[in-house]
């Protein structure tokens, strides 16, 4: 949670996370697969109960905390969810629904199988932006100039969100933001870290940025004249 708590202490509203369930179906805020990588333990995240996961110490240090958890805690705080697999779409449901958050999360998923399945165990909406088959069709629709088509790909969903550059190919440029916006879409481009590249998306005119380094984007935006309050 401290990444979390941070990001609230240098005065941000809107923060993003994966989710991942557990062997037994309690939904992690947490991106990886496995626990290899970042904390003390090791072994697939969905293969493994949760009476053995919350053992595991990121960076060894803290537990890993339950999506329930990272939405109860701030309960005004607003959070970009991205579905990792079809495990944990049950989980975040739930904690969706216990914590009566529907109207600060916004689903996010590669999939949009996985998004729509969400959709359906819901009581109420909540925001959600394209899978990576949708995204791909937006992107084509752009480059043909097909502006009617484009914006059916994002008739279902309430935003935009896209990495700056997918292989070869500029999935954020003037043009693409332009018709997200024609279609009364933000458009958010993830996982920007470096300075330059923010100033320069924000200059394209995109609405967010997603990012791993918090205090930079914060400062850009401070310099900009962009920071809230």
């Amino acid at each position: 949670m401290a990444a979390f708590a941070a990001a609230v202490d240098l005065g941000y509203s809107y923060v993003e996370t994966d989710v991942r369930a557990t062997s037994d179906g309690v939904g992690l805020a947490f991106h990886d697969a496995t626990l290899d990588r970042v904390t003390d333990r090791s072994g697939n995240v969905e293969g493994q109960p949760w009476s053995r996961v919350r053992g595991a110490l990121i960076g060894g240090r803290e537990p890993i905390p339950t999506v329930e958890e990272l939405l109860g805690t701030w309960p005004s705080l607003r959070v970009n969810i991205d579905v990792k697999s079809q495990a944990a779409v049950a989980p975040l449901a739930t904690a969706v629904e216990r914590t009566r958050a529907h109207e600060r999360v916004c689903v996010a998923s590669f999939s949009d199988v996985r998004r729509r399945a969400l959709l359906r165990r819901l009581s109420a909406p909540v925001a959600t932006s394209p899978g990576m088959g949708a995204v791909a069709l937006f992107r084509v629709a752009a480059a043909l100039r097909a502006s009617a088509a484009a914006r059916a790909c994002l008739r279902t969903v309430d935003c935009l969100q896209v990495p700056e550059r997918f292989r070869s190919v500029d999935v954020v440029n003037a043009g693409t933001v332009a018709l997200a916006h024609a279609a009364g879409r933000q458009v958010h481009v993830w996982t920007v870290n470096d300075a330059a590249r923010i100033h320069r998306l924000l200059d394209t005119g995109v609405d967010g940025i997603i990012t791993d380094r918090a205090d930079v984007l914060r400062e850009v935006l401070l310099g900009r004249g962009a920071w809230p309050g």
